[in-house]
């Protein structure tokens, strides 16, 4: 394992530290608390002074501060532009991040945020849901190209070697539960092409900028007509195609991805062209975010997310390798 696990502190520790953070806003202390879930982070569900809000407990080893003072820099802007974005709670000092230090010296982040209203759609819906998935992710890419950073602002960078090599923020791919090792190779030889591709490609700033990097169903919020976006934690620097590629997060080998992908490009569309450049970068950017994948299951393999997976998923992944290098169809479905 190269990789931390996601987390060591198991519920009741985490629940301790959460009424910590609460202590600093006095509405919430006759609120009720509860663990929604865990993932990179823990989100709690507070219900206090006849509303709903949501606290993030930020795992360690992960973002500093001033990271997480960055993203909610462009939450305030995004929401300036209408779109319907978390915002930040602050405390009674004024603070939005809160830093609670442990007993062994280390530190851990919290943030309150209002609660959004909405519903998740999932994988079960009309593949037209993909659009408007496509159509929000526009939005955000051109406030993204256009908007002013603050001074100072700085965001975790996903990158070839940042999502993919050994060292990733997400660990090494080699560690994932199901992946036999006679296919190293396989998935070796992918990350090279990908490498080689993407080098070529390169960083120019109208296809590499600030985007959401988790932008899939499952942060997205549909209410009354209106799209919205939640869970910007791993927000940073990227390819723009790479909200694409995560829009399928971990059922990229489902037989209707492929229109998924093509609904989504549709949505896209209805804002921003996508480049013909950029549209050669699809499957690569596809095939580089499944194996990204790989590395976050072998880290993350207690968590309830990595084990619905299945014991075939590393299989899956490895047969859409195999396309990636052998065909010239997208890296997806069955």
């Amino acid at each position: 394992m190269t990789a931390r696990q996601y987390d060591d502190l198991d519920n009741s520790a985490l629940m301790q530290l959460a009424r910590r953070a609460l202590s600093r806003y006095p509405f919430a202390a006759e609120g009720k608390l509860s663990l929604l879930c865990r993932s990179e982070n823990a989100t709690f569900l507070l219900e206090a002074a006849g509303k709903r809000f949501a606290l993030r407990l930020h795992r360690g080893n992960y973002h500093q501060r001033a990271d997480i003072e960055s993203e909610l820099h462009w939450l305030n802007a995004l929401r300036e532009t209408g779109i319907v974005v978390p915002q930040a709670i602050t405390d009674c000092d004024g603070q939005a991040v809160q830093m609670l230090t442990l007993a062994d010296g280390s530190v851990r982040y919290a943030v309150l945020f209002d609660w959004i209203e909405g519903d998740m759609p999932t994988t079960d819906v009309d593949p037209r849901a993909f659009q408007q998935l496509g159509h929000i992710t526009a939005r955000l890419h051109q406030h993204s190209k256009s908007w002013q950073k603050p001074a100072g602002f700085q965001r975790i960078v996903w990158d070839h070697h940042s999502m993919v090599s050994p060292q990733s923020h997400w660990g090494d791919w080699r560690d994932a539960p199901g992946l036999s090792q006679r296919d190293h190779h396989t998935v070796e030889d992918v990350i090279a092409r990908v490498g080689h591709e993407l080098a070529t490609f390169g960083k120019d700033p109208a296809r590499y900028g600030l985007i959401h990097a988790d932008l899939r169903l499952t942060n997205l919020l549909l209410h009354k007509g209106e799209t919205r976006v939640i869970d910007f934690d791993d927000c940073g620097m990227g390819w723009y195609l790479h909200d694409l590629a995560a829009a399928i997060s971990f059922v990229e080998h489902h037989p209707r991805a492929a229109d998924w992908v093509d609904n989504w490009i549709k949505g896209y569309e209805q804002v921003a062209h996508i480049s013909d450049e950029e549209m050669a970068m699809v499957p690569t950017l596809l095939i580089q975010r499944r194996i990204q994948l790989l590395a976050w299951v072998g880290s993350h393999a207690q968590t309830e997310m990595a084990q619905s997976l299945g014991p075939q998923w590393a299989d899956h992944s490895v047969r859409l390798c195999h396309r990636y290098l052998e065909t010239t169809e997208l890296p997806v479905g069955a």
